[in-house]
């Protein structure tokens, strides 16, 4: 008797497993279906990626479908793991059960690609000087690049032309801004140092949905992957809120210890070519000031600032910028000067330490040494950037050539240690080529 009861019990619970085992592979097949197709679901996923992942270049930018990636826009959740009976989750989950799970292994996780914000500011005849930034900035980089591009009206049209004709990278989404200055006092600030320049200070009021962005000036290049200046971002402590370089290395040719006649970061001030930006902490901190006792938010300081300093300011917006943070210097991270290295560092003598030792990161070529005699080893660094193009072999050969070039200005001070404009660039092409396809 015993025996037939032991023999029953074990036939229910094989039959319970079996209708278990049922009721998940249907679980299975409903999820399918809810795919729009009979193919498994890593592959729908795989379909949706390669369509809206890293898409194609767009003037407004692109955007990824939200939804379920077969094209039904019931599934809210694919990775939801219960235990409770498929047929009593919410009609807008997708899940899988967790009783099955180890046995069957059956899950589907979407991971977001991170894009990483450039923006830039265009005026006048900055066209091919941002062009070449831009080139810069993709060669080298890894993750999917957003560009934020503020220009006059009849810079538009070249900027998409050229643009789009570069769409076949698809590695990065573009969108053009017109220049916009607030109603009251925009004559004021479009004048202020040079044209356009201070657009920067409203890039947080302008760009409310970015959370943190790169701002550079069109005379920037990138030497390594914007990848590496990104990922300062995560060294941030909690106040704060932007990074810079200092202006000078060597305080007895520093201009603000020297000339300035208004408060400025630390020994010897900050140069805002180079900005990186968490601007949600931006939106939403109180500065301190010397305007008044209350603490004001960005959008509220920008105008009483230049009121009570326009006669006293020679650098515009980047004096601005040092006076605010003069006041708040717990927001500023300091990055060295490899991060934002101008002639200053060598034009009366190497004065960057951190360049000599791990080379340029990136370069600025302010006061327009791009395009006179004054700094050669500058211009032969835009030249063969600007005259590069995206085909391998081009980037391969990029490096003997500016070399020999580089070779040409060692009667300048910045020609004499040549070697540090193409030691961290030769470092990027091998690390471009050591990467998988993919990942390029």
């Amino acid at each position: 008797m015993r025996r037939y009861l032991r023999v029953v019990v074990l036939c229910l619970a094989c039959g319970f497993c079996s209708l278990l085992y049922a009721f998940s592979q249907l679980a299975v097949s409903l999820e399918e279906g809810a795919g729009g197709g009979g193919g498994k679901p890593q592959a729908a996923v795989a379909s949706w990626l390669a369509g809206g992942g890293r898409g194609a270049v767009r003037g407004t930018g692109g955007a990824g479908p939200a939804a379920h990636p077969g094209g039904s826009g019931r599934c809210k959740d694919f990775s939801l793991c219960y235990w409770n009976p498929y047929w009593m989750l919410p009609s807008d989950v997708c899940g899988m059960n967790c009783f099955w799970e180890a046995a069957f292994r059956y899950s589907l996780k979407i991971q977001p690609v991170e894009k990483m914000h450039l923006a830039v500011v265009a005026c006048g005849e900055r066209l091919e000087e941002t062009m070449t930034m831009l080139k810069s900035a993709i060669i080298f980089s890894m993750k999917p690049l957003q560009f934020h591009i503020f220009a006059e009206d009849q810079l538009h049209q070249s900027f998409k032309d050229r643009l789009d004709s570069w769409s076949f990278l698809q590695t990065f989404n573009y969108t053009l801004y017109p220049i916009t200055f607030p109603s009251e006092n925009a004559a004021e600030w479009k004048k202020l140092f040079k044209p356009c320049a201070s657009q920067r200070l409203f890039l947080p009021l302008i760009l409310k949905e970015v959370d943190s962005l790169l701002y550079v000036d069109t005379d920037i290049l990138f030497l390594r992957p914007v990848d590496d200046i990104w990922s300062l971002l995560k060294k941030f402590n909690s106040t704060q809120i932007a990074a810079m370089a200092p202006e000078h290395e060597e305080p007895r040719i520093g201009w603000y210890n020297r000339f300035a006649r208004h408060p400025y970061y630390g020994k010897t001030g900050v140069n805002s070519g180079v900005m990186l930006m968490n601007m949600t902490r931006m939106r939403r901190k109180y500065f301190k000031n010397d305007m008044t006792t209350v603490r004001l938010q960005w959008g509220d300081i920008l105008m009483p600032l230049l009121k009570k300093y326009k006669l006293n300011i020679t650098w515009g917006d980047q004096d601005l910028l040092n006076i605010m943070f003069f006041h708040n210097p717990e927001s500023l991270f300091v990055f060295p000067c490899h991060w934002n290295y101008r002639p200053d560092h060598c034009i009366y003598g190497s004065n960057c330490q951190e360049a000599e030792e791990e080379g340029i990161f990136i370069l600025h070529g302010n006061r327009g040494v791009y395009h006179d005699d004054k700094q050669p080893a500058f211009r032969a660094v835009y030249e063969a950037l600007r005259n590069c193009s995206f085909e391998d072999d081009n980037i391969r050969s990029l490096l003997k050539p500016l070399e020999l070039e580089l070779q040409k200005t060692v009667h300048t001070y910045c020609g004499k240690i040549y070697k540090i404009f193409i030691k961290q660039l030769a470092k990027s092409v091998r690390d471009r080529y050591a990467r998988s396809p993919k990942e390029k």
